[in-house]
């Protein structure tokens, strides 16, 4: 998966097409990512002891990987991700400029 979390993302396909938001979380067997603000559902929580309320709960629901792609912040505008290897290391490319996204400060693996 070319994602990572912290990456900021635009929703490319369903309801919230043309959203942005930042990766919380990726559910790597499952083939979805969390986005921040994207793809809300409202939850029915059950009181317990860790929430003696309860109550109804705005959330985000896991959205496929196919439907978000990486959102280029210079460019404005969601481009596709790809790898190149740079001094030993393997880094993000932006496909459309070349350029790398990550930081070069990474320990070789």
């Amino acid at each position: 998966m070319k994602l990572h979390v912290g990456d900021t993302v635009q929703v490319i396909a369903g309801s919230d097409k043309g959203k942005t938001g930042e990766v919380i979380q990726i559910l790597r067997k499952e083939n979805k990512v969390i986005v921040e603000g994207v793809n809300m559902v409202t939850k029915h929580i059950k009181p317990s002891q860790a929430d003696p309320e309860g109550g109804i709960v705005t959330r985000e629901a896991p959205i496929h990987v196919s439907n978000v792609a990486y959102y280029d912040s210079k460019a404005k505008e969601p481009v596709k991700v790809g790898y190149s290897v740079e001094d030993g290391v393997k880094v993000r490319i932006n496909k459309k400029t070349g350029k790398p996204l990550d930081k070069k400060d990474k320990k070789k693996k």
